[in-house]
């Protein structure tokens, strides 16, 4: 019983990295559809890690090397305070939420005064791209029994 356990729990695990990799391959041949890549393959349980983010965000907007220390503080300092807010039994799920929107908005706020007017534009950029994102993401499939593809895009 546990060989069979384990050798589930191996075929899953392999099949969990093979998409991984699957998804990673197609986002770099498909850029525009993508979710970000902190965001991609929803794997991982809990924040993105600080290390990466920073290092992804330094091949996006060619941080200086003093942007980058910076950007790793403050995505560490959100990474604490998200840690912190999973460890709250006091808070309703609503408000924990509403608390983890308003330390994201702070962070990325912040960021966004370490850039450049250049670095700026693509960080807006970038930006609406993940908002976009995750409004199609909690749009929900479209109605199977219908065959449209759901309501059209508000304007």
């Amino acid at each position: 019983m546990l060989k069979k356990c384990l050798l589930v729990l191996v075929a899953a695990t392999a099949v969990s990295v093979a998409a991984s990799f699957a998804a990673a391959q197609d986002s770099q041949s498909n850029d525009q559809s993508a979710p970000p890549s902190h965001e991609m393959g929803g794997h991982h349980h809990g924040p993105p890690d600080p290390a990466e983010r920073t290092a992804e965000l330094t091949k996006k907007l060619n941080l200086s090397s003093d942007q980058q220390s910076k950007v790793l503080a403050t995505l560490q300092s959100e990474h604490s305070q998200m840690e912190s807010l999973h460890q709250d039994t006091s808070l309703s799920e609503q408000d924990r939420h509403a608390k983890m929107m308003d330390i994201h908005k702070t962070t990325d706020s912040q960021i966004r005064e370490l850039l450049d007017s250049n670095q700026q534009k693509k960080w807006d950029e970038m930006q609406a791209k993940r908002e976009q994102w995750m409004h199609n993401r909690h749009a929900g499939p479209p109605d199977a029994n219908s065959g449209q593809q759901g309501p059209p895009p508000q304007q």
